[in-house]
């Protein structure tokens, strides 16, 4: 009993620090991006190098964090002159940092609200990440219009197409947002699994747990001949099972 309170003690003191850490580090870091953004916007409009700038960000968050290990594989699978729909299934927040540790080129498409968080959301504004309100109908098509004219500029596109956080650590459904890009982009899809983000954060919840394995697999790609003349639901169905069979492995 002692040991479980004492270790409970050490999450909360953990917690304290990532969380403190997360927004010292963001407002030291936004003047920087914000100098990159100034600089480069005229010439580099797809903000590549600010994209790179913000990998950089996460990686020092994760670095300080003594309670989380993140391994990445798979990353040569990833073609940098190929321009991919990317998508993740969603354990909790830290999905987001893990998987800058990518490091390749895409634009988030991420719920609005995230995009009105001191610093770290107006770098979101700063970079073109695509915003979304979840409950608006129309929100979702201009989502749509702006991913598939993202993607015809010649960027990747990060999705979680779950839509939601996982409740209990299970992947949940795919919707076919992310897919419909695919299709009318013509585009390959990149289909990402995360491992152990679940029980380091978990949802509704600012506590952090311990976890040493966690993992960012990328799959192979699926060429869009090979989905060309499937519907969107027969898709989600099939990457949604690729992912889930590489959590459970």
């Amino acid at each position: 009993m002692e040991s479980r309170s004492k270790a409970g003690f050490i999450d909360h003191l953990v917690s304290y620090y990532f969380w403190f850490s997360l927004f010292f580090i963001s407002a030291l870091l936004f003047p920087f991006t914000l100098i990159i953004w100034i600089v480069t916007v005229l010439f580099d409009t797809r903000r590549f190098i600010l994209h790179k700038a913000t990998c950089v960000w996460s990686d020092i968050v994760l670095f300080i964090n003594p309670y989380w290990r993140t391994r990445v594989t798979g990353k040569n699978k990833i073609d940098p002159k190929e321009t991919y729909v990317m998508v993740s299934n969603h354990q909790s927040g830290a999905d987001i940092l893990v998987l800058f540790r990518l490091y390749s080129h895409y634009k988030w498409v991420a719920k609005q609200s995230l995009f009105f968080y001191p610093f770290i959301g107006w770098n979101m504004w700063l970079n073109g990440y695509i915003p979304i309100v979840r409950s608006r109908g129309r929100s979702k098509l201009m989502m749509m219009d702006k991913a598939v004219n993202t993607v015809k500029a010649g960027n990747s596109v990060m999705l979680f197409p779950e839509g939601t956080r996982t409740r209990d650590g299970n992947i949940q459904p795919f919707k076919t947002g992310a897919f419909r890009i695919a299709l009318d982009t013509k585009s390959p899809i990149l289909p990402i699994a995360i491992k152990g983000t679940f029980s380091a954060i978990n949802k509704n919840s600012l506590l952090i747990h311990k976890n040493y394995d966690i993992r960012v697999v990328v799959l192979d790609p699926i060429p869009y001949d090979e989905i060309e003349h499937l519907d969107p639901k027969e898709i989600a169905t099939k990457v949604h099972d690729l992912i889930a069979n590489e959590l459970t492995s």
